[in-house]
């Protein structure tokens, strides 16, 4: 497989050819009202009107990128942020010694490793549910990494506890306002209403994940050597810091600190709502702070920040490439033609067809929009409607956009995918293949999820 870079520039000029054949057009939009007092501009149904073609140069294959890093500066510095923050604590030895003291014991206690993938992912899921955990996750894979290895297992398992645990919870969300709250607010439908049929999802949803991850984690605990990530593991077991100090007073104090950075993280995001900015600043504080606590000098904590921070520089280029296909379908306006086409597609499919196909256009939709909160705004105007004409109820359409969410884990265009990889120096290749099985798993059940709504009952504000 060629290096992730080259796969996202390879978008980039598919993109670009197709921004030559698609015509250019646009619906107009009006500003709305959001449950929380917010205000978005929303496409309006059935005024979409071609506009002349804007054709795009081939410069813009240079150009792109550029104007991608421009548009996710905010999430481009917090990735360097948590990186070079990173950098520091572990430099500290910290995180290597806390996490040996756990590895023994929990290994005295054979039933704590039991429920350390369950419990764990299922945490994760509910975070992914209630507040739509998802960037605030990346500074933690390197914990579970190094905690899941410390446990015989690789750091796939690792990485799947915190990504795929938010992941589930996300998509098959009951209270996550960034996407099921916008979206039926958009469309007209009781905010968290059909709160009992997605509990019930999510239960599903992330049992099948906790499953597949727990298959696999046994397997690889019993044949370490079937990893497709073991020369990589090994790798790390080689560069790894030697035994360093013992369990000190120093040590605690980090992990005190780490761990009270991660409560006010929490409470930022559920109180005040904290996205990229306040969070990146949290933990550009906490890991000055552990620095100074560590006795480092003012110079040694600014070059192990530097050298975190050259770890997430290959990830910064890939988002912004993947910010760059964006960028292009807006700048050709061919992203509302294409939502016409998959929207007028949809109206001469028999009805028992009509959910999966709207799920199916969501997750084309979300290559390029990983924002839920976006997604909502550019699809719901007008496949909300859609949904009246072809017989199934605005909730099961609201639904159908929710779960799209299920494929982000394999996107190399997601942001939050590339930044947990690249925070666990996973290659996007081996990770796809990885994943690619549980995908499919999850698509079919989208599709089964979908079918009880579509055909058996009219969701009510329970």
């Amino acid at each position: 497989m060629p290096h992730t870079l080259v796969i996202v520039a390879a978008l980039i000029v598919l993109v670009l050819l197709l921004s030559w054949l698609v015509p250019s057009g646009e619906f107009q939009r009006m500003e709305k009202l959001l449950p929380d007092g917010g205000r978005l501009k929303v496409p309006v149904d059935g005024t979409y009107q071609q506009l002349p073609k804007t054709y795009l140069g081939l410069h813009t294959l240079f150009l792109a990128p550029i104007k991608g890093f421009l548009d996710g500066a905010g999430l481009i510095s917090f990735l360097l942020i948590i990186g070079g923050s990173f950098g520091i604590f572990q430099e500290t030895g910290a995180v290597e010694q806390g996490i040996k003291r756990l590895t023994v014991h929990v290994r005295r206690h054979p039933w704590l490793e039991t429920l350390f993938i369950p419990v764990l992912m299922t945490v994760f899921s509910l975070a992914g549910a209630v507040f739509g955990m998802a960037e605030e996750l990346i500074p933690l894979v390197l914990i579970f990494i190094a905690l899941a290895r410390a446990l015989g297992y690789d750091s796939i398992v690792g990485t799947a506890i915190p990504f795929l645990g938010a992941a589930a919870g996300f998509a098959c969300a009951f209270f996550n306002p960034f996407t099921v709250g916008v979206a039926q607010g958009i469309a007209g439908v009781p905010i968290y209403s059909g709160l009992a049929y997605r509990v019930g999802a999510w239960v599903v949803a992330t049992g099948v994940v906790i499953t597949y991850v727990m298959v696999y984690a046994a397997r690889i605990k019993k044949h370490p050597e079937l990893s497709p990530v073991r020369d990589l593991d090994l790798a790390r077991e080689s560069h790894a810091s030697g035994p360093g100090d013992a369990w000190n007073t120093t040590h605690i104090l980090a992990l005190l600190t780490f761990l009270g950075a991660l409560i006010l993280l929490v409470y930022g995001v559920l109180k005040h709502h904290w996205y990229l900015e306040p969070i990146a600043a949290l933990f550009l504080g906490m890991g000055i702070l552990i620095g100074l606590i560590s006795r480092m000098g003012p110079s040694d904590i600014a070059r192990h920040f530097v050298t975190g921070a050259k770890d997430m520089v290959g990830v910064v280029f890939i988002v912004a490439c993947a910010r760059a296909l964006l960028v292009i379908a807006n700048d050709a306006r061919i992203m509302d033609t294409l939502l016409l086409y998959g929207s007028s597609a949809i109206k001469v499919l028999p009805k028992a067809m009509t959910a999966q196909v709207m799920f199916l256009l969501q997750c084309g939709i979300n290559f390029f929009i990983h924002s839920g909160t976006s997604q909502a705004a550019l699809t719901m105007p007008v496949l909300a409607p859609l949904s009246d004409l072809v017989g199934i109820t605005r909730q099961t359409c609201v639904y159908s956009f929710a779960l799209s969410e299920l494929i982000n884990p394999i996107l190399p265009t997601s942001a939050v995918t590339m930044g947990v990889l690249g925070a666990a120096k996973i290659p996007w290749e081996r990770w796809a293949r990885w994943f690619l099985p549980l995908m499919l798993i999850l698509v079919a059940l989208a599709f089964l999820l979908l079918v009880p709504p579509t055909l058996l009952f009219h969701w009510g504000p329970v």
